[in-house]
């Protein structure tokens, strides 16, 4: 069933922004496109810094925009930290010049202009207003429950937190995972893959993934929660290597016959350096058919648990990856929370940097963006 909420005073806008975002921004531009009258979502970016040029930063964000099908128009909303300042004529809202570097885009590329606010934490005000004055916070109308939407009350960045890990549990992955990288480097090497005080579980973990990796990853969605060292140490092993990342990835982007094909495609491509079919670039790209969100979620969840559990060298790959599942599931805030920490832990991992660039050019997959 589809709620419709009639939005006719900018103050009502503002109100239904947190339903349409799924949270309430904070320092933050969000762009909700309109079709005719009906807002379809938003898309919420961070604020630029002050030496971004603010035309190029606008030609990028409304490109972005501009992807999601059948819009004629778009609202821009500012959420700041910064008060208006006094000035002899009135008041100056925040990022003035970025609103109207943006409100000009929108105009160029043929978008009406349904609304341009600014929230801070004294008001909220219209940029539009040639004398604008701050209103009180108090008059943005709260919505009614809404079914099946939750709590709205965090910012963009609430639930990106790794789940909670004890010592131990880290202890037991890292333990898992040396014994592993060595019965998996000895294979590699042709040597005795059994040593004299060899892991049993060691041993039946390399064969799981030497022998049936699709169907191994494929199994832990079921129960995203119940992972044990072993299986979370292969989980990282696995993640820490591009070839088999990449098809893990997209096997849980699309499904388990799919992710055969893209792993044999990846090892090809590793060994005799063939092209990777273009149907599996095309989903590591967010184009095609549009996932399952509860798998990508499932997916998620099992990555965040791993990374949690991580020692510090595997940490930055299982990060990278929950980037990417965040990222297809349109969830670009918490994507760079997780591609951010990545990236302090190792400045040169090259998928990180990747999606952090897609991240700072308000790239989402195509089926994010596509009207369901």
């Amino acid at each position: 069933m589809n709620t419709i909420i009639h939005a006719t005073r900018p103050a009502d806008l503002l109100g239904i922004v947190p339903a349409l975002a799924g949270f309430t921004p904070r320092r933050s531009l969000v762009l909700l496109p309109f079709r005719d009258t009906r807002a379809d979502g938003a898309m919420r970016v961070d604020l630029p810094d002050p030496d971004i040029d603010p035309d190029e930063f606008a030609d990028a964000a409304v490109h972005a925009l501009l992807q999601v099908s059948g819009i004629d128009a778009a609202a821009i909303v500012v959420y700041t930290d910064e008060p208006a300042q006094p000035v002899p004529d009135g008041l100056l809202l925040p990022h003035l010049v970025l609103v109207e570097a943006l409100a000009d885009v929108a105009a160029d590329a043929g978008l009406r202009l349904v609304d341009a606010l600014c929230v801070t934490p004294q008001g909220w005000a219209d940029y539009r207003e040639d004398e604008p004055t701050v209103q009180s916070l108090d008059g943005i109308p709260h919505l009614p429950d809404i079914p099946g939407v939750g709590d709205l009350s965090g910012d963009q960045r609430t639930g990106a937190q790794l789940p909670p890990s004890d010592l131990v549990e880290r202890e037991q992955v890292g333990r898992a995972l040396a014994e592993l990288d060595d019965v998996l480097e000895r294979h590699r090497e042709g040597r005795a893959a059994v040593g004299a005080s060899e892991n049993p579980l060691a041993l039946a973990t390399a064969e799981v993934l030497l022998d049936g990796l699709p169907s191994f990853v494929e199994g832990m969605l079921d129960d995203p929660s119940d992972i044990g060292p072993y299986s979370c140490a292969a989980l990282l092993w696995c993640l820490e290597r591009p070839v088999l990342r990449d098809a893990i990835l997209v096997q849980w982007a699309t499904d388990l016959s799919f992710g055969h094909r893209a792993l044999e495609a990846q090892l090809e491509f590793s060994h005799q350096h063939t092209e990777v079919p273009p149907a599996i670039g095309e989903v590591f790209l967010g184009r095609g058919a549009q996932p399952d969100p509860d798998r990508l979620g499932c997916a998620l969840e099992v990555v965040r648990l791993a990374a949690s559990r991580a020692p510090r060298r595997a940490k930055p790959a299982a990060l990278t990856a929950a980037a990417w599942l965040a990222w297809a599931l349109g969830r670009s805030s918490h994507a760079g929370c997780y591609v951010d920490e990545a990236l302090e832990l190792d400045p040169q991992h090259s998928m990180a940097s990747l999606i952090s660039t897609m991240l700072s050019a308000a790239l989402l997959p195509e089926w994010v963006l596509r009207r369901r």
